[in-house]
Parts: structure tokens; C-alpha cells; sequence
């Protein structure tokens, strides 16, 4: 089964172009014109073991919010088409990590439901040129545009960017063990017999 996708969407705004393979090794050419969310789009790729390829040429001469919220748009849509029909996957996931002194939870389930809700409060208003709100707009339009339910629950907070990559990691660890095959499951989890 080729669980692949490649997305691409072009505004005024942005135009990207990203790659995911759900059962890759964790390898990634990245390149959003934002260095710490290229950072963090890596620590994804690689904890989760998913291959995964995002050119953005963004308007950053304005700020950072459509490069981000449009990435996160692009990856959603990636991370749902490559799903696909959702047959024999555990469909949730979750994960607490630890990120030095931060400990943070994430829970999703690709239920076809997009919801979102994070509690993560971070003490600085910029991580590198990434704006610290962007890091909540990114999560939210992947969760609306993969049709998940998202949730992260900062257990313990600290440094901004222990916050930031401790989210990125879970939902990363979270991600794999939701789309991962449980051979007991022989359709899609779920009492309605589609997802």
C-alpha cells in the first residue's frame, strides 16, 4: 500500500509544494524561508519516521503568518490524502514527552472531525523569526485540514523553544502510532464503518 502524497497550493501569498510518505525513514528536505520552523518541520519528519519534502516561497517581506498557517494547511491535506481510506489504522495517538524541563502531551484521532485545543502558553513573543502565535495557527490549520482532532496539554512549560519542539516531537510520536496497522483491525475503527 503507497501511503504518499504530494500537495500543492498557490496564492498571492504562498506557493508551496510539500511531499509526505507516512511510511518513510524520517528523511526531509525542507526549506520555508523561516529557520526554526524549518527546524521544527525536521524534528517532525524525523521522530515520526516520515519522509517528507516543503519548498515555501512566502511573503515574508510582510511577516511569517501565511508562510506558516499555509504550510500547516498543506501538510494537513498531505497527512489525510496519504491515510487514505484509513483501513486497519489505530486511528488515535498519543504521546508524553519530555523536552528537558518541559513535558508536554498530545493526543490526536483521525476521526474525519477537525477540532482543535491547545493550553500552551509560551513566555517569549519570538523563537528565531518565528512569532511564538504562529506555532498555535499552524497546529490549527493542520488539524482543520486533515480532518483531526488535535490536542496538546503543556504538562510543564520553560524555555520557548524546549515548548515548541516538545509539541512538534509529540505530535509527530502521536501521529505515527495513529496511522500505524494493527492486523486486529480488519476495517476502520469506528461503529460508523467510515472514517
Amino acid at each position: 500500500m503507497d501511503r504518499r502524497a504530494e500537495v500543492i497550493r498557490d496564492t498571492k501569498e504562498t506557493k508551496i509544494r510539500i511531499e509526505l510518505d507516512l511510511d518513510g525513514t524520517g528523511k526531509s528536505q525542507i526549506h520555508t524561508g523561516i529557520g526554526f520552523f524549518d527546524h521544527m518541520l525536521d524534528g517532525f519528519a524525523r521522530h515520526g519516521l516520515f519522509d517528507l519534502t516543503v519548498e515555501v516561497d512566502g511573503d515574508l517581506e510582510v511577516d511569517c503568518h501565511h508562510t506558516v498557517e499555509d504550510t500547516g494547511i498543506v501538510l494537513g491535506e498531505a497527512i489525510r490524502q496519504a491515510a487514505g481510506d484509513k483501513k486497519g489504522i489505530r486511528r488515535y495517538g498519543d504521546r508524553v514527552l519530555p523536552m528537558d524541563e518541559v513535558l508536554v502531551l498530545c493526543a490526536l484521532d483521525l476521526s474525519g472531525r477537525p477540532y482543535f485545543c491547545s493550553d500552551a502558553v509560551f513566555p517569549t513573543e519570538r523563537i528565531g523569526e518565528l512569532d511564538t502565535e504562529m506555532i498555535r495557527e499552524f497546529f490549527y490549520a493542520v488539524s482543520y485540514s486533515a480532518a483531526m482532532n488535535l490536542h496538546f496539554c503543556m504538562l510543564r512549560g520553560g524555555n520557548s523553544h524546549h515548548m515548541a519542539e516538545g509539541m512538534f516531537k509529540a505530535f509527530a510520536k502521536a501521529l505515527d502510532e495513529a496511522v500505524s496497522f494493527d492486523e486486529r483491525i480488519t476495517g476502520v475503527l469506528s461503529t460508523k464503518g467510515t472514517l
